[in-house]
């Protein structure tokens, strides 16, 4: 009894240790009554505006003054494909601010199309990269009628588009596109490459198409965009857009405000690992050789080949992610579904998290809207070590809704991005400001 009461106490001193030095976050009702915002960015100027990007096609703006603005910042619904109702990837997904925007008024915005009319035949949609420049005569709204198609991308399924845009220090534009979606890489529109023991695939393609890629462009000059002269394919096999390849879906990635400025994208997995990768030039992440650090099996995804390439055929190396942890439910070992790319933290509202990478996953539970906040300390090697936030709101790891996307003002704080539905409808989207939870 004495030695049973003894290992009890231990327990039960561990579960309070483990509750007491978990990180605890608030959340702050910054804008509701959305559907489905997917993005946030703060405009590059001095009115601390901020944009919304709702999946449906439309831009919506939140001002310290007024709050969120009725009429939209920009409106493409009739330049988007009809939406389903149910999970959707299509849509209205990136917009980026020139970093001249206050002089220029020049962003640019990525959504889906549909197919462009030389597009192959039973494809799905285009993607479209456009830059559009805000009215001469109202800050607060863009003029629809500046679009200027940047670059186009066929689409052969309607899942894996990706979407970020953002510019890096260098001020290039920077694009995330996904491998075109279906499953495994191994569908209609996906490409053979260097790998025969995997069909497909083109995350590992570098000469056919932009897919599975994180594109770098150059929108400076008087062409649509140049290419940058020290991206990795120009003069070499490769199409000369693509920066960084091997990727699924990078759905979300972002640049550290400060420090090395590193590109970190989360990456959404097929069965069974999710990751987030530090994304370097001319990198090759692995897809669909690999899913995390694990060697992936195109013909039965949900169990792991015992061995597999280490580079690809060019000699480069299939860099690990710095962060993976297991697919599915909680209530199965996962720790959620559907990685979500963040940012690294740099504000100073959250204590102690400074230069730490706060990142999710879009629920923890299939059909139930539970989505997850993380907290990771970048390293110099190895992987990194990260766990769940409590959110103070609902006393537990859920947030209680979709976890769509996360946001970043020019201040390095948080916000994060959310909806009860599981595809684009009703009115329940919002966006929250992390707060301390204490």
């Amino acid at each position: 009894m004495k030695i049973k009461s003894f290992f009890s106490l231990i327990c039960l001193l561990t579960i309070s240790f483990a509750t007491f030095s978990q990180e605890s976050v608030g959340l702050e009702v910054v804008a509701d009554n959305l559907v489905s915002p997917v993005a946030f960015v703060e405009s590059p100027d001095e009115s601390g505006r901020y944009f919304i990007v709702d999946q449906v096609g439309v831009i919506r703006i939140h001002t310290p003054q007024k709050g969120l603005l009725e009429e939209p910042f920009l409106n493409l619904k009739n330049k988007i494909v009809e939406l389903k109702d149910a999970h959707e990837e299509r849509g209205l997904l990136g917009l980026a601010f020139h970093p001249n925007y206050s002089e220029n008024g020049r962003f640019f915005v990525y959504y889906s199309a549909p197919l462009s009319g030389d597009g192959p035949e039973n494809w799905d949609h285009t993607s479209h990269i456009s830059e559009f420049r805000v009215s001469p005569d109202n800050p607060d709204m863009a003029d629809k009628a500046s679009e200027k198609i940047i670059l186009k991308v066929d689409q052969p399924q309607d899942n894996h588009n990706a979407g970020t845009l953002a510019f890096g220090p260098d001020n290039y534009l920077y694009i995330a596109l996904g491998d075109g979606g279906g499953a495994n890489d191994i569908d209609m529109g996906h490409v053979p490459d260097w790998y025969g023991e995997n069909a497909g695939g083109n995350g590992q393609d570098v000469e056919q198409n932009l897919l599975g890629s994180i594109l770098r462009i150059d929108v400076n000059g008087d062409a649509p965009y140049n290419i940058p002269d020290d991206n990795p394919f120009v003069d070499k096999e490769g199409m000369d857009e693509i920066y960084a390849y091997g990727l699924r879906n990078p759905y979300r990635f972002s640049f550290d405000m400060k420090g090395t400025n590193d590109l970190i994208a989360g990456d959404a997995g097929q069965v069974l690992w999710e990751e987030v990768s530090v994304i370097t030039k001319g990198g090759n992440y692995g897809w669909n050789v690999m899913e995390g650090t694990h060697c992936f099996n195109a013909y039965n995804n949900d169990k792991e080949k015992e061995k597999c390439p280490e580079k690809d055929k060019m000699g480069n190396p299939l860099i690990s992610p710095v962060i993976e942890f297991k697919q599915g439910g909680t209530d199965h070992g996962g720790k959620g579904l559907v990685v979500i790319g963040g940012y690294v933290y740099r504000g100073e509202d959250l204590r102690n998290m400074d230069g730490k990478y706060i990142f999710g996953t879009w629920t923890q539970h299939h059909g139930k809207p539970a989505g997850a906040v993380f907290v990771s300390t970048p390293k110099e090697t190895g992987m990194w070590d990260f766990q769940e936030l409590k959110i103070a709101q609902t006393n537990s790891t859920s947030i209680g809704h979709y976890l769509l996307s996360f946001g970043q003002n020019k201040e390095g704080e948080m916000f994060i991005l959310t909806t009860d539905e599981e595809g684009p409808v009703g009115n329940t989207g919002k966006v929250f400001k992390m707060t301390s939870g204490n």
